[in-house]
């Protein structure tokens, strides 16, 4: 089959590679969509992992071969995928905390090598203990809005970890593709969203998908707009959603006492940032993170999507070939204005 292999440093090839073989307890998928995330952007331009991989974890696809001992499925299912899945009975598992699992850190989805999710390829293989996390695609649903699946369900686990009521205002810092998603969950919610981004074409959008008032980021007067839109009371909870240090900072000024800001893209080991910390202790602010996804919540997100109660379709505005996943990750890399969701695509 054919593959796009990392092989270095921002050197993924189009590669001759053969089909993966399963046991009796794993399924052979045919892959239809792959999306472009920013993690593996980060491991494919800081090789932060050593090559050869496949990567691609955001897949969809239609099942072509099943092990004897799977049931629930049958071949021809269209399916999504999730390459992360906790024990559930671990010390990190009781407390919630699935990401830091040891078994969830393992990837249960690959197309050959070190697995790395495969997306980028023609086949993945899906090892047993990740059949949890398989969901089928209904009739009237595409294989795109199947790709969305996992990056939906991680947005939903941020949103989870904020105690905000309806009615409260949040901001939400960058509205790329993660930040549109979570406006909207947001704004399902019955939270007044203050969405911002330096790009006019994203405000757009974001006021689309329900957020009360979209402003620019790099409005000298922003802290004054917000201390109008919440009478002075303060922001009930920020979520940063683009690694900008100067983003989180001004958001734990903006907050009020005992809110909570949430970071999502401060992926980079080693990044260190000034922190007033008399805003945690004296003003009782919370800094949280929130880290990839949460299986359990899959049923919910397929709900959403499939439902199309939240709309994935309109963020997908990018679609490349397999030959052209470089191309993919450029671009996802660089966004234009006219740019959200970048997939990779295949003929089924």
């Amino acid at each position: 089959m054919q593959a796009v292999v990392y092989r270095g440093v921002n050197d993924l090839r189009v590669e001759s590679v053969p089909v993966p073989r399963i046991s009796a307890s794993e399924l052979l998928v045919r892959v239809a969509v792959c999306g472009v995330c920013p993690t593996d952007i980060k491991k494919i331009h800081h090789g932060t992992v050593p090559p050869p991989r496949i990567f691609g974890h955001e897949t969809a696809g239609t099942i072509v071969k099943l092990g004897a001992r799977v049931r629930g499925f049958r071949i021809g299912d269209r399916v999504a995928l999730h390459h992360h899945i906790p024990c559930l009975n671990c010390h990190a598992c009781r407390h919630r905390a699935f990401a830091q699992c040891p078994q969830y850190k393992r990837t249960g989805i690959t197309a050959g090598f070190e697995p790395a999710g495969g997306g980028y390829a023609e086949y993945v293989r899906v090892m047993d203990f990740c059949l949890p996390g398989v969901v089928k695609i209904p009739t009237k649903n595409s294989f795109l809005e199947g790709a969305m699946l996992e990056p939906v369900n991680t947005v939903l686990k941020g949103v989870n970890r904020l105690t905000v009521l309806p009615g409260d205002f949040v901001l939400v810092a960058g509205q790329g593709p993660i930040g549109l998603l979570f406006t909207q969950l947001l704004a399902l919610r019955g939270l007044k969203v203050i969405a911002t981004d330096l790009l006019d074409t994203r405000l757009k959008l974001a006021r689309h998908f329900g957020a009360a008032r979209a402003l620019r980021a790099d409005l000298p007067d922003l802290p004054d707009q917000i201390a109008r839109l919440t009478r002075s009371r303060g922001l009930d909870a920020a979520v940063i959603a683009v690694p900008a240090d100067a983003a989180m900072q001004q958001a734990l000024s903006l907050v009020r006492g005992a809110g909570q800001v949430l970071l999502f893209a401060h992926t980079k080991r080693g990044a260190v940032a000034p922190l007033d910390l008399s805003l945690i202790c004296t003003d009782e602010k919370d800094l949280i993170g929130s880290y990839s996804a949460d299986v359990t919540l899959q049923p919910t997100v397929a709900r959403l999507v499939f439902s199309r109660q939240l709309d994935v379709r309109p963020l997908i505005t990018h679609r490349f070939p397999l030959a052209e996943t470089a191309a993919a990750v450029a671009l996802a890399a660089k966004p234009q204005p006219d740019s959200l969701k970048v997939v990779v695509e295949q003929a089924v």
